[in-house]
């Protein structure tokens, strides 16, 4: 069996040890047995895993946003804790990869679509209580003072107008 053939194998049977290796070959210059095939895969996936774990946060935090707008009688510490947690990772995940910045605006909409879905799920409200469009923008959704206001607190001047 050849080196590379090996090598190949080895990537299938421990990762840890392909990974510590390749690290090696490449810090040792020894270009020419490197597993460029895998490693092209492991450099795509881990921007996907980057870009999914963003994705997967703005879920999580627009959802408790939601529960925190539309269930203000069961606010906890805990939704407020989730809320920061959330806050935080995806300002570490902007710090770490700016360009990620960008995705974050990518999939907003498509986020707060299936957070929509989670929060009537945790909540047991009907979906369509959720508007359909998000009612916080991203900068307020990545704020660390923004909380949303109760449902009474946001109606408009306009709104009170006609009511007169």
């Amino acid at each position: 069996m050849t080196p590379q053939l090996s090598f190949n194998k080895l990537y299938e049977q421990d990762y840890c040890l392909w990974l510590e290796e390749t690290a090696h070959l490449l810090q040792s210059r020894q270009f020419q047995n490197v597993d460029v095939k895998n490693l092209v895969e492991e450099i795509l996936d881990m921007g996907k895993s980057q870009k999914q774990a963003v994705k997967s946060n703005l879920r999580i935090l627009l959802m408790h946003l939601l529960k925190w707008k539309y269930q203000s009688e069961l606010r906890s510490n805990s939704w407020r804790s989730t809320i920061r947690e959330h806050r935080n990772r995806l300002d570490d995940a902007f710090n770490d990869s700016p360009s990620l910045k960008r995705h974050f605006q990518e999939v907003f909409d498509e986020s707060y679509q299936k957070a929509r879905d989670l929060a009537a799920d945790e909540t047991g409200l009907p979906f369509d209580t959720f508007p359909q469009l998000c009612t916080f923008s991203p900068e307020q959704t990545l704020d660390f003072d923004y909380l949303p206001d109760d449902l009474e607190e946001e109606i408009s001047d306009d709104d009170k107008l006609e009511g007169v």
